[in-house]
């Protein structure tokens, strides 16, 4: 009868070397797969972004988190991490529509991300005259409707500011903010929108660095484009990491709301 020998205590220390260096690769594996995968939904399918800025109040308000739609406007060099150049132009291109609310990188720097209402399309000739949008000569519709209240950290007030809604030429509504008709730009010269390029302004009408503003954001090339603002997904009024003040500061009510 054969003897079976009791494993050595070197054996013993190889088989739990080896399970660690198999478990320790597999976390790897794993890592990297859920990498790739977040990758692939980053580039080609949805982003998130978060509002910085008041310039798309009341649309849009500083503390919210969105989804943005990649597929929307097809694919180039923006929509890749770190707008690597590897999509020569556009490809799967679908022309965004007047009232979109796109994200897109700032035309006079290609790497700051900028997020507009698109107003005006290729060949379309835009102005304000007295705070009234003119497009191709005729005045958007705009019908009051109250007032929105706003806290300035500033003053330290609350300030009610006249609140619209804008009907544009394709049907498409959508609430602005309009303190004044006489501000800084409402009055200006006629722009002519190039080919494959896009007027962009925000919805806070008197409180937004946009297209109007040649020097600073000018004509959106198409290149430029990101995608399509779709979702918001979360809202906080402050800090996001503070999540130990979140009983008071989240607006649960924006949570998965559509953007109009």
């Amino acid at each position: 009868m054969s003897e079976t020998k009791p494993p050595t205590k070197h054996s013993d220390t190889t088989t739990k070397k080896n399970a660690k260096e198999g478990g320790i690769w597999e976390t790897v594996k794993t890592a990297i797969v859920a990498v790739s995968i977040a990758l692939i939904i980053r580039t080609f399918v949805y982003e998130p972004f978060n509002i910085p800025s008041g310039s798309m109040i009341p649309t849009l308000l500083i503390g919210d988190y969105l989804f943005v739609s990649k597929m929307s406007y097809g694919y180039g060099r923006h929509s890749l991490p770190f707008s690597l150049p590897l999509i020569p132009g556009r490809i799967l291109f679908t022309e965004p529509e007047r009232g979109d609310v796109a994200v897109f990188k700032l035309p006079t720097d290609n790497t700051t991300d900028y997020i507009k209402r698109i107003i005006g399309l290729p060949g379309d000739k835009i102005q304000v005259k007295k705070g009234i949008l003119h497009i191709n000569g005729n005045a958007v519709k705009r019908k009051r409707v109250g007032e929105y209240v706003h806290y300035s950290p500033w003053s330290g007030r609350y300030n009610r500011i006249p609140r619209y809604i804008e009907t544009l030429p394709n049907g498409r509504q959508h609430f602005i903010l309009e303190a004044t008709d006489q501000g800084l730009m409402d009055n200006t010269r006629v722009y002519h929108v190039p080919d494959g390029h896009y007027f962009g302004m925000g919805d806070n009408r008197d409180h937004s660095k946009d297209s109007r503003f040649l020097g600073d954001v000018g004509f959106i090339p198409h290149e430029n484009l990101v995608g399509r603002a779709e979702i918001k997904f979360f809202s906080v009024d402050g800090s996001a990491w503070k999540f130990w003040s979140w009983g008071s500061t989240l607006r649960t009510e924006r949570f998965f709301e559509k953007i109009e």
